[in-house]
């Protein structure tokens, strides 16, 4: 093919390449405004929370990221666990009998060993009647990662984003946690070493571990959780810098504040969202997302089934 032929299909290829930029920018767009539908600790209102099997099934409604918290072993692990101890109303210990004191089970003074021994899923949670019981302990993020990876290779599906919680307090420093810069450091690690940085977020309601990974770790996504009533600007002024999400509980949302957090470029996702008419109300007025108990509620309403 000589100079003369090649010529006009270059230009030919140019022009249809360039000719349509608002088509491309729609994509663009479109690919940003994707409604983030998070599985809170998995999916906690029809399975056992912060469980491998709370999150494989999460991934059944098609989550577009699985929200879970944090605790640190004795042996510097980091164990799926909402709280610090072993909660008495969905654990049992290691022989099957209720746990009396929760304070006697200490995750931080714990090796994973003897955490994996204690059943937190056989006699479900009284809050979620619907949630199905079986024995599962609570596991390793390393475990959560490999089986959720295994899932979405087996079925096909695309990768999924993961809104890690760091479950941190000043009086539980050095007690229950590591104080903010090691749980930090160890949670930043393990994303590097583990994990794709782009598909994770770090949440937390402690704003040290946010502002510590701010200035540490600044292409980690960050989330504020809110659950106090000061305003907007107090948190953010608080916090010292701008999040890339407002995370707070849903109730203290109206159409106004989305806004003005979305004119600042900071997305807003509410938890926990469960009523289905709860989760309208807030996607008609506009938000990036939300955390619900039941993603099969919220996959129902998003596809209008």
């Amino acid at each position: 093919m000589n100079l003369k032929t090649t010529l006009p299909i270059l230009i030919i290829l140019i022009i249809t390449a360039c000719s349509n930029p608002e088509k491309q920018n729609t994509a663009v767009e479109e690919e940003k405004k994707q409604f983030d539908l998070q599985g809170h600790r998995g999916a906690r209102g029809i399975m056992p929370e912060n469980t491998i099997p709370g999150f494989l099934k999460a991934l059944e409604y098609d989550v577009t990221t699985l929200e879970l918290d944090l605790a640190v072993t004795k042996d510097s692990l980091l164990v799926v666990s909402h709280e610090p101890w072993m909660n008495e109303l969905i654990c049992t210990d290691s022989l099957g009998s209720d746990i009396v004191k929760e304070s006697d089970f200490n995750i931080y003074r714990l090796t994973y060993q003897e955490i994996a021994k204690f059943d937190c899923g056989s006699k479900g949670n009284p809050r979620f009647p619907d949630q199905a019981k079986m024995n599962v302990s609570k596991p390793l993020l390393s475990d959560v990662i490999q089986e959720v990876n295994k899932y979405l290779k087996d079925n096909n599906k695309p990768p999924v984003k993961y809104n890690i919680e760091i479950k941190s307090g000043l009086r539980g420093d050095g007690v229950y946690h590591p104080r903010p810069p090691k749980f930090s450091r160890l949670v930043y690690e393990f994303i590097i070493q583990n994990m794709n940085p782009d598909l994770v977020t770090v949440q937390s309601f402690d704003f040290r571990a946010l502002r510590y990974f701010n200035e540490n770790y600044p292409d980690i996504n960050l989330a504020l959780l809110i659950e106090n009533e000061s305003t907007i600007q107090q948190n953010l002024d608080s916090l010292g810098f701008k999040p890339d999400i407002y995370s707070c509980y849903f109730k203290l949302l109206d159409d106004q504040k989305i806004n003005t957090l979305q004119q600042q470029n900071i997305q807003v996702i509410p938890w926990t969202v469960n009523d289905s008419t709860d989760m309208k109300q807030l996607i008609d007025w506009g938000v990036d997302g939300i955390i619900t108990d039941y993603p099969n509620i919220a996959k129902n309403l998003l596809t209008g089934k």
